[in-house]
């Protein structure tokens, strides 16, 4: 694994009980010179790789702010429900522990874009409380960024896949779960 460049240290910032994850001492998020935004043949806008990502690289950190597991709930519904609306990204929360997670749905959170793949090119790491995206392989200059979003098998039907990799199955679901969904998939297309 890569070590971490100067300048993509650690960095928190308080602004009174709410805590930014990311962000400078000013409020402003870093560069992160590995990555730019473009449309998505997969879903809407994606993150795609600015010049050759060498494997094993952390080039980008998700952004955003530390909440408690309760408002993580209420916002991850609030944000559902929008999405639903707008077919627009989902929800932007990753779980970090028993007792908080990382809310990524501001604006300045690019990583946020990065689409779901049942082929990623790159996998989030949990390092100490951030999530950092690092390359699984060679990347190359303008190659989709993408990761397994790894949801839960009992909420399938509610997670279609767009990625169109040769492995997909339709829905995005965790890697050890594909098996038992071919096999719910199968067993509801014969009873059509």
């Amino acid at each position: 694994m890569a070590k971490k460049s100067k300048d993509q240290k650690k960095t928190s910032r308080k602004s009174g009980k709410r805590i930014f994850v990311g962000l400078d001492k000013d409020g402003n998020p870093p560069d992160f010179p590995y990555v730019t935004t473009a449309s998505s043949s997969i879903h809407n806008e994606g993150l795609f790789a600015a010049k050759k990502i060498p494997k094993d690289t952390y080039f980008i950190q998700y952004l955003g702010e530390l909440v408690p597991k309760k408002e993580s709930t209420l916002r991850g519904i609030d944000q559902y429900d929008v999405a639903r609306e707008s077919n627009e990204g989902s929800v932007y929360i990753f779980d970090l522990d028993g007792k908080r997670d990382l809310d990524g749905n501001f604006d300045w959170n690019i990583a946020r874009l990065a689409n779901h793949s049942c082929r990623p090119n790159c996998e989030a790491q949990d390092d100490d409380g951030e999530i950092w995206f690092v390359a699984l392989r060679d990347i190359k200059k303008g190659e989709e960024l993408t990761f397994n979003y790894g949801y839960a098998l009992e909420h399938w039907e509610e997670h279609p896949c767009r990625c169109g990799t040769d492995n997909c199955i339709g829905y995005i679901v965790r890697k050890e779960d594909r098996k038992k969904l071919r096999k719910i998939l199968k067993e509801c297309t014969a009873k059509l």
